[in-house]
């Protein structure tokens, strides 16, 4: 738990004026440690069929609180697996392998027969520990095994954190399309443990900022200033003002999702960048969020045409300085042909969003010629 700056005096002042200068040195240090430490703050909110409960700051260690080790069953990200051994004692756990080429059909009977041969049944809680990759699967897999169980993430990525964990969506992708196989239900909570964040790799930290940039540009202009005073560094350096950012987008998301949770309205909104991204992410096998960021580049550029918009060069620097490539050249008529099974596509139409101004975005339900020829024309 956190300690108060005025707590930290008054325990600092006796200690100081005590004499052993060993004990003074190691109990400075420890309560400097409990000053800078986030405290876990607990939120609920009420969806359509269940209650989720947020945990922002809490640790690992808290799901031995929550959960019956008997009754519960991790499924796990192999690379924080392997460099986490010892947060798995004493939990069932099945390991994947890492990337998205896990997220098959192949995968969910897989999943299925080894949750049998583990004794799981419908009293069973999964529990999905990694980035977006596995939260889809596992939310999937819960959502199907036995005809639904339950289920909680511990997200492992920034990616995870501010977006694939939040809002009940959870599937697989068939062949290039993706998410084409899926449902919307709910988690009964999710453990956010920024600590977790610490050995992720720095093209992980790329790829998570893709979708805070994305809430910024959509929801939020006061953050797309606070981020454009800041670098990628000063978030991996700074717990605190991660914590705060992290929380903001989550919070940001789920507004929208308690608003519309079955995306027949504005959560659309979140799709932003996402209908080119999608297509250019399966196309070439690159990570979500470097997808992501090209097609908001060209999101911001058909906004031009159709609301004015004006400032494409300010989304385009921004993501740049968090370390993308949002000009990158992509197959137009390969990736046109994954648009059309896109599932915002009504075959004739589609609602593709844009931006009207830094912080405020639209739905455009444009004929799917125009679009196309729009594109062709970038």
């Amino acid at each position: 738990m956190k300690i108060t700056k005025i707590q930290f005096f008054i325990v600092s002042y006796f200690v100081n004026n005590y004499d052993n200068e060993y004990f003074k040195r190691r109990i400075n240090k420890y309560v400097f440690l409990m000053l800078t430490l986030t405290p876990m703050i607990k939120k609920s909110f009420q969806f359509s069929t269940a209650k989720v409960q947020y945990y922002f700051g809490a640790e690992f260690s808290y799901l031995k609180k929550m959960l019956n080790p008997e009754q519960t069953v991790f499924i796990a990200d192999e690379n924080f697996a392997l460099a986490n051994k010892s947060r798995f004692a004493g939990w069932k756990t099945i390991v994947i392998p890492s990337g998205e080429q896990q997220k098959v059909m192949l995968m969910i009977d897989k999943l299925i027969t080894r949750l049998i041969s583990v004794g799981a049944g419908k009293q069973t809680t999964l529990v999905g520990i990694g980035g977006g990759v596995v939260t889809d699967i596992t939310g999937y897999l819960a959502s199907v095994f036995m005809r639904g169980i339950d289920f909680g993430f511990v997200p492992t990525s920034v990616l995870a954190m501010t977006d694939a964990a939040i809002g009940g969506k959870n599937g697989v992708n068939v062949g290039l399309y993706k998410n084409m196989a899926g449902l919307i239900r709910q988690p009964q909570f999710i453990i956010y443990d920024y600590t977790l964040l610490k050995t992720l790799p720095k093209e992980e930290w790329v790829n998570g900022f893709a979708e805070i940039i994305k809430h910024a540009c959509i929801y939020d202009a006061a953050m797309f200033k606070l981020l454009e005073g800041q670098k990628l560094p000063f978030f991996q350096k700074n717990m605190e003002g991660l914590a705060k950012l992290i929380e903001r987008n989550v919070l940001l998301k789920t507004k929208a999702v308690l608003k519309d949770e079955l995306e027949t309205g504005d959560r659309k909104l979140l799709n932003f960048g996402h209908t080119i991204g999608h297509a250019i992410e399966n196309l070439y096998r690159i990570p979500h969020g470097q997808a992501v960021g090209i097609g908001m580049g060209v999101a911001c550029k058909i906004s031009e045409q159709l609301t004015g918009f004006t400032e494409t060069g300010r989304v385009l620097k921004l993501l740049k300085q968090y370390g993308h490539t949002p000009h990158l050249q992509f197959d137009n008529e390969k990736a046109w042909k994954l648009v059309l099974a896109d599932k915002k596509s009504s075959g004739k139409d589609i609602d593709y969003i844009v931006l009207d101004k830094i912080g405020k975005a639209s739905i455009a339900h444009l004929p799917l010629e125009q679009l196309h020829n729009m594109i062709n024309e970038l």
